[in-house]
């Protein structure tokens, strides 16, 4: 939850260095972390490992915390299953007083997206301004943005129906968060976005919480910068082969 900000622990350092590790060769242009100090030091290792941009800011945003859990926080997972049971309910829809609907969540993960999204209309609008549309075609060399997991998810996946995003990109962002909070963010883009989903994909797999460090990527074409209906394709889903 957010009321207990305990940082890493020597596990979660070591799964922090080996995603850095993993994400080594990919060259973002921005990235936002959770203000939790967990999601920070994780945000700070993985950028420390990084070939590109060891020294980019790393914006810390609230809308990115884990989902508050009220009475619970600080408490086993086991005494949050008990709870919910006695209320008759059943976790993760189960929400302990004081702590934060899946509604709410989904509304902070709705906000921060819609934000990223005027962020890279922005950059886009400043770069035609600055150098002409003709001199972006040639801009960005695909070196740059080297994904570690197309062996995995397949080439087919990374190319389709996104206009050589992969190829080209305007913005590559890393977001440092937190399992319930990605959950709901990534129902927020399959129910209310219709995300494309990788074909191997099962229901299970789409709607179970991320091993700590699991690497989600998603591919987000905005036609003409249009914001109101962004095209998202869903490359890999909480990826853990580097643990």
């Amino acid at each position: 939850g957010q009321g207990v900000d305990e940082p890493l622990s020597a596990t979660g350092f070591r799964q922090a260095d080996a995603a850095g590790l993993f994400l080594s060769n990919v060259k973002f242009t921005h990235v936002f972390s959770s203000d939790l100090l967990r999601a920070k030091q994780t945000a700070a290792t993985i950028l420390g490992k990084n070939k590109f941009c060891k020294d980019l800011e790393i914006k810390y945003d609230a809308r990115l915390r884990e989902r508050k859990y009220g009475v619970a926080e600080g408490r086993p997972l086991a005494d949050l299953k008990a709870m919910a049971k006695a209320a008759g309910e059943q976790c993760p829809s189960f929400t302990p007083s004081g702590g934060e609907t899946l509604d709410e969540v989904r509304e902070r993960a709705k906000d921060f997206f819609e934000f990223l999204c005027r962020l890279a209309v922005d950059l886009e609008q400043k770069e035609q301004d600055t150098h002409g549309a003709a001199s972006r075609s040639s801009g960005t060399s695909e070196e740059q943005f080297v994904f570690p997991w197309t062996n995995h998810c397949g080439e087919t996946e990374l190319n389709s129906d996104n206009g050589g995003a992969s190829k080209m990109l305007d913005a590559n962002i890393l977001v440092v968060s937190h399992g319930a909070y990605m959950r709901n963010w990534i129902g927020y883009f399959v129910s209310d976005l219709n995300c494309s989903l990788p074909t191997n994909l099962t229901k299970s797999q789409l709607f179970s919480v991320s091993p700590n460090t699991g690497v989600s990527h998603f591919i987000i074409k905005l036609e003409n910068g249009n914001l109101l209906k962004p095209g998202i394709t869903c490359v890999c889903l909480n990826q853990g082969s580097h643990l």
